[in-house]
This record gives C-alpha cells, structure tokens and sequence, in this order.
C-alpha cells in the first residue's frame, strides 16, 4: 500500500522536476534568437530596398548634366535591376550560394553607385545642383545605415550559430529544434581585404 502511495507522489514530483530542468536550459532561447536574425535580416534588406528607390533619381539628375557618361549610368541600372530582380529563395540565410549572389548583387551596385559619385567630380555645376545634393545626402545615409542593419544582423547571426554549435544549446536544438541550421553572414569583399597601394 505504502509504495503504490509513493509512486504516485513520485510521478508529479518527477514531472515538475524535469519541467524545472527544461526551464533552466531556456528552451525559448532558440526561437528568440532565430527572430533576432530575421528581424535583423529584415532591416538590411529595407535599407538596401532604401537605397534602391533612390538610384533611379540620382541617375536622372546626373542623366541631366552628364550626357557623355552613359557607360557608368548604364552600368549603375544594370546593376540595380540586378539586384533588386533576384528572386531570394525561402532559406536564404541558410543557402550559401543565394546568400552569397545576393551579397554580390549589392556589392557590383555599391562599386557602380561609387563610379557614378566620382563621375559627378567633373562637372562642377552637377556637384552645386540642389536635387544632386539631396540625393547624394540621402544616399550617404542610407549607406550608414546599411553599415549598420549589416553590423547588427551580424551580431544577431553570430549568437544564434554560437548557440547552434556549442553545448549544452547544441543538444537542446538537437533535440527540440531539429530543422535550425547555421545561418550565413555577410563577408568583406575580397577586393576590399587588399590593402591599398600609395604612389607618389
């Protein structure tokens, strides 16, 4: 009689104990974390959709001035379409491949945007257009803030793959996330890892 009894004080006990376990491990901390990297991936791709919307302006004022220029002011529409037509798959941030073309797309974009800025050098009365001035303000900051949804996405995916990848996080993922992958950052373009070349 007596064990029956404590069998079945043993099973409650033994319930609230394991859920006290689960609780401590923080079961939650891979879901808020995998929220953290999409709303992190989702302000960089606003600021590059920001920067997108600013370029068919930018083009036309330098259109205006800069007639002889149409190589780099094709090259820059080219390379906008480029990279706001790509068609971004569903586990972008975990295929490396699309992850990588689209981090391209917009790195070709930034080197075309920086041609078409050191192209309006040469025309002074381009350089002084209210309208060019604008935008090109407005672009700057726009690149700030792309700088900076990069940096926080980054930081973002940093401590969700740390989690991933370390134990004990790494078997409660194992075992209660089963279908969480690494996710994919962004890297420094391999032109930009040279150190530039100073002549005098």
């Amino acid at each position: 009689m007596v064990p029956r009894r404590a069998a079945r004080f043993a099973f409650p006990m033994v319930a609230v104990l394991m859920a006290s376990g689960l609780c401590a491990c923080d079961i939650n901390k891979f879901p808020r974390l995998d929220e953290q990297v999409k709303a992190s991936w989702s302000e960089v791709l606003n600021q590059y959709q920001r920067r997108a919307d600013l370029i068919p302006n930018l083009v036309e004022t330098v259109k205006g001035y800069a007639h002889q220029e149409q190589q780099v002011l094709t090259q820059v529409t080219q390379a906008r379409a480029r990279a706001t037509q790509m068609q971004l798959p569903a586990d972008i941030l975990s295929n490396p491949q699309a992850f990588h073309q689209f981090e391209q797309n917009q790195a070709a974009l930034s080197g075309a945007l920086g041609r078409l800025l050191a192209v309006s050098e040469n025309y002074p009365t381009l350089k002084s257009d209210q309208n060019f001035l604008a935008l090109q303000s407005q672009l700057e900051g726009t690149e700030n803030r792309i700088a900076v949804a990069r940096r926080d996405y980054i930081l973002a995916v940093q401590q969700y793959n740390t989690a991933l990848r370390t134990i004990p996080d790494r078997w409660i993922a194992a075992w209660l996330y089963p279908d969480l992958k690494v996710r994919e950052t962004f890297t420094i373009p391999q032109q930009a890892q040279q150190a530039p070349q100073v002549r005098f």
